[in-house]
């Protein structure tokens, strides 16, 4: 990635109720905000989604001009030419944003966070975005998630893998009703994943379209706090 000055994203925090020892980056999907995916949550799960231990931090993706919705502008993490697993990756459009995101995770850790304590994940856009930030970049980070993702047939993440002795474990979660991204996707990034020795930890639902579910949240809640237990 490019060096220098990086542009600073926004961000919504979700504080810890006591003392700070780990992270959690949480990115939203293509159009939506910081505030928008965590009155999302909130909305499902009030304020069950804090924890005693660690930080949640939401940024807000730059505004871009984005191909599948006409060139409108839009809050999105990357381009893409057509929401489908068959088309070349804008890398042009996700390494910039990849820089902006390690940005946030090294403040954490200027901070005084392990890397080892921090998770990144997302819904959808942001659960691709946090596959590329993680396995390309941040290979030291304690656990990935993936809501409603996938990742190109031929992605450069799994290039990026092939020379890695360990990666950090994936959560996935996945609605079987989903007509955006469709299960087969979903299906054979795990595949591919898991091919390259990445333990993925996959979850179905059968009545789930592309949203957010509390029993996903909550799931996903007690996987968090395996990969980042409070310590005494």
């Amino acid at each position: 990635m490019a060096t220098g000055k990086v542009a600073s994203l926004k961000t919504t925090i979700l504080a810890p109720l006591k003392r700070h020892t780990a992270s959690v980056i949480f990115l939203h999907g293509s159009g939506d905000t910081a505030d928008g995916v965590l009155e999302w949550i909130r909305s499902l799960v009030q304020d069950d989604f804090q924890f005693p231990h660690i930080k949640v931090i939401f940024p807000t993706a730059p505004t871009r001009p984005y191909t599948p919705s006409g060139g409108a502008l839009s809050s999105v993490w990357y381009d893409r030419t057509r929401i489908s697993p068959n088309v070349p990756e804008l890398l042009k459009t996700t390494d910039p944003v990849c820089e902006q995101l390690g940005a946030i995770i090294q403040n954490e850790v200027d901070g005084g966070i392990d890397k080892q304590r921090i998770v990144l994940g997302g819904f959808s856009m942001g659960g691709g975005m946090a596959m590329h930030l993680a396995y390309r970049f941040h290979q030291d980070v304690a656990g990935v998630f993936a809501l409603s993702s996938f990742l190109n047939d031929n992605s450069v993440v799994y290039n990026a893998l092939k020379s890695k002795p360990s990666s950090p474990p994936l959560f996935a979660c996945q609605g079987l009703r989903d007509q955006l991204v469709l299960s087969d996707w979903t299906n054979e990034t795990i595949k591919q994943l898991s091919d390259l020795n990445v333990e993925c930890d996959c979850h179905t639902f059968p009545k789930l379209y592309h949203e957010l579910s509390a029993p996903e949240l909550y799931m996903l809640k007690d996987w968090i706090n395996k990969r980042l237990p409070e310590e005494s």
